[in-house]
């Protein structure tokens, strides 16, 4: 493979083709050879290609190099290559720069991309403008995306509690851990632990984030088993739930381990978690 990727790359210095520049580039940056790729696409956009910048800031963004990874794809987008806004808006988002994150997916938005609807929809929810994002949140799902229709089942659930978001729910657990989540909370409502259960355990054997919390909390309310529990927020923490302190700790003060229950609402705290800090303040028993 090597060989042959050398062979063409020998042949193609010079070349005005774009087409032949981007293929060989696209086949490099496949085998892991970005700074080649990133030389037929310097060359492929020196000769007016829109695609080789689109292109050229992938290849930036694969290596880190955010700052020009933006460029690129401002350049691309100026070519119109439309596809670029939602790259930009990504690699600005992790510049921390959200205004311009924010500017990015609405040019995605406008240009037909749900996804960037979708990424401006969590934007937005982020600064607590609900409305805003569920408008851009169901724009995206009416135009086919089933990522963007299983948020807004969730985000609906979470504002209504209507048991009738059970099917779009059930639809949407498998694109959204949340979803799940909310389906198995809809279930347990309802009577139905035995299948919330069932639900959350799959979740958890998929290794999504959002189950350990409801799991955890499944197994002490409907079953009893403060172990299973225990284990549950662990794992929840250890794949970055920092929620689950509150609860594991909330567990720990009840079996009379004060001081591991402190140290959870501590790390809760620290981790953001205001249930927590309040809990810390007020010591095991609440303030």
């Amino acid at each position: 493979m090597d060989a042959w990727l050398d062979d063409r790359l020998a042949r193609a210095v010079g070349s005005e083709d774009p087409d032949e520049l981007i293929d060989l580039g696209c086949d490099l940056a496949d085998a892991g050879r970005l700074g080649d790729a990133e030389r037929c696409f310097l060359r492929a956009a020196a000769l007016g290609s829109a695609t080789a910048e689109f292109d050229l800031g992938n290849t930036f963004k694969d290596q880190q190099r955010l700052a020009e990874a933006a460029a690129a794809y401002e350049r691309a987008i100026a070519g119109g290559e439309n596809d670029a806004w939602l790259n930009l808006g990504q690699v600005l988002e992790e510049l921390a720069d959200e205004d311009a994150a924010m500017r990015a997916y609405a040019g995605a938005a406008k240009s037909g991309d749900s996804n960037g609807a979708l990424s401006l929809a969590f934007m937005l929810r982020e600064r607590g403008d609900n409305a805003a994002a569920a408008e851009q949140a169901r724009a995206a799902a009416a135009s086919g995306n089933a990522l963007a229709a299983a948020v807004v089942a969730s985000w609906d659930w979470d504002e209504t509690l209507d048991p009738t978001l059970e099917p779009a729910l059930r639809a949407g657990a498998e694109f959204y851990p949340s979803a799940r989540a909310n389906l198995a909370e809809l279930l347990r409502s309802t009577g139905r632990a035995a299948e919330a259960r069932a639900v959350l355990e799959l979740g958890a054997k998929r290794g999504e984030v959002e189950i350990w919390l409801p799991l955890g909390n499944l197994y002490v309310d409907e079953l009893g088993d403060v172990d299973a529990a225990e284990q549950a927020y662990r794992t929840g923490i250890a794949a970055g739930d920092a929620h689950c302190h509150l609860n594991l700790g909330l567990l720990l003060a009840a079996r009379g381990d004060k001081d591991g229950a402190t140290e959870q609402f501590r790390l809760g705290a620290a981790a953001g978690d205001e249930s927590a800090a309040r809990m810390l303040r007020g010591g095991p028993s609440g303030s």
